[in-house]
């Protein structure tokens, strides 16, 4: 179907390579060449700057739901005038033990133009659809959790 391309790029740029002495920042590229700078968490010893591969994965996992219901409520002739999201993924050790994102909770605000609304009933088919529809949601193992606001 399709490929999607990144890299990434880290140095030690003469840091001592000890277990709190290397940077924990690199550079993610984007076959576009949009770039980001990418880091641990800070309390994993990364800095502020950088995006955190957790962070990432909650983001796209928003992206991605977004974007699916933008295209759904489209072809259904509901008319959106802005979505806003703010996703939270919590950390915590699943079934074998192991720290892993555990779950993802999506809180969706969505602003349809008047008269455009779905009935609390197609809104709630709506994002139902666009998470079963989601291609990053369909590759996570994660639970994801979709409150409207």
């Amino acid at each position: 179907m399709s490929e999607h391309k990144t890299s990434i790029q880290w140095n030690r740029d003469g840091k001592p390579f000890t277990p709190e002495g290397y940077s924990r920042d690199h550079e993610w590229v984007f076959e576009r060449g949009q770039r980001l700078t990418g880091s641990a968490a800070p309390a994993y010893l990364g800095s502020a700057q950088g995006v955190d591969p957790e962070e990432a994965l909650v983001v796209a996992l928003s992206s991605c739901h977004m974007l699916t219901l933008l295209a759904i409520a489209s072809k259904k002739g509901w008319v959106i005038d802005s979505y806003a999201d703010e996703a939270v993924g919590r950390l915590g050790k699943n079934e074998a033990g192991r720290i892993a994102l555990v779950g993802v909770t999506l809180r969706p605000k969505i602003v349809f133009a008047e008269g455009s609304a779905p009935d609390a009933e197609g809104l709630q088919r709506l994002h139902h659809s666009a998470h079963q529809n989601c291609f990053i949601a369909n590759s996570v193992k994660t639970e994801v959790t979709i409150e409207p606001r």
